[in-house]
């Protein structure tokens, strides 16, 4: 803590150009008397920082000298800062990392990168819809990959079964509101969904990950798979142009256009992984919607119409 607080302090005197110990002692939460040995212990080690007494005074970098801890770029600046800054809005840690590194950049785009922070506010919650938690369990294991840790998992598989599991965390994604755990396992990498874990233990046997491993990488393997998993089955439909745009809002990236009928509506393929799920998707349609390959997709179509009319029928 003590380091931390020297640059701090350091960043500070930067960005104020004179500062007295209170002003220190206010801006990093500590006493007057802390900061000011902090401030003598950074003229002690050979920062070229020096006290000016009397009303007025404080203290000041020699000749006005800086220090650029960061070696960012203009451009880069702003881009960590727009990434970073709707994180600052829910966590106390981000927005004093984001405070401490203002002060480390230049003047010339200082602020620029503040601009960039307070640019966008991230609401997850869908409209109508309760704010999203981030799950207990991702502190736990964020900690445990960072630290390197094996953890203990009791885990729930599709079938609800539970199982005990030794795994070595090695990322987290964050899914549409789903998180999820890469992990390494006897028995190679697996993915675990972090609502199905009902119990999990870090412990103090060390982890090791793979020198070739890139997250990124690994996790569009993953959702590669499991979509290639939800387009078993593809049916062919027909239907005005302007609707493609809703139709593509219900099946996402196994909806696509393949050109234009002879009627002149539009020829698209669906897919799911079932030919129930297809119909369940299109029965909402009514007629404008028309399948016109896939006999399977078509039937469950004509069943789902006989149950309603049965039920909703004069």
């Amino acid at each position: 803590m003590r380091a931390d607080r020297l640059v701090a302090t350091l960043l500070l005197m930067q960005s104020r150009g004179r500062v007295t110990a209170a002003e220190v002692a206010g801006e990093l939460e500590v006493s007057v008397a802390t900061a000011r040995r902090d401030l003598e212990a950074l003229s002690a080690a050979g920062v070229p920082v020096y006290p000016q007494p009397g009303r007025g005074g404080g203290w000041s970098l020699v000749g006005g000298a800086r220090t650029d801890l960061s070696g960012l770029t203009s451009v880069e600046a702003q881009a960590l800062f727009l990434l970073a800054g709707p994180g600052a809005a829910v966590s106390p840690e981000v927005r004093s990392a984001l405070r401490k590194l203002v002060r480390a950049l230049p003047d010339t785009f200082r602020a620029q990168a503040e601009a960039a922070a307070s640019a966008v506010v991230v609401d997850s919650a869908r409209w109508g819809g309760a704010d999203r938690e981030r799950p207990a369990l991702v502190e736990l294991l964020q900690e445990a990959t960072v630290r390197r840790r094996k953890v203990r998992l009791v885990y729930a598989g599709r079938g609800r079964e539970r199982a005990e599991r030794l795994v070595e965390p090695w990322g987290l994604i964050d899914k549409d509101d789903l998180w999820y755990l890469i992990a390494g396992t006897e028995a190679g990498q697996r993915t675990f969904r972090l609502d199905r874990i009902a119990e999990a233990v870090v412990t103090e046997e060390p982890a090791s990950r793979p020198a070739d491993f890139e997250l990124g990488e690994a996790w569009r393997r993953v959702v590669d798979e499991v979509e290639l998993k939800r387009s078993l089955v593809s049916a062919t439909v027909l239907l005005e142009p302007r609707f493609v745009s809703v139709l593509r809002s219900h099946f996402g990236r196994h909806c696509h256009v393949e050109g234009e009928a002879a009627d002149g509506r539009s020829r698209v393929r669906v897919a799911a992984p079932a030919p129930v799920m297809i119909a369940q998707q299109l029965a909402g349609w009514g007629d404008q919607v028309e399948v016109v390959e896939s006999e399977p997709v078509r039937a469950e179509l004509a069943r789902i119409g006989a149950e309603l009319a049965r039920r909703y029928g004069p």
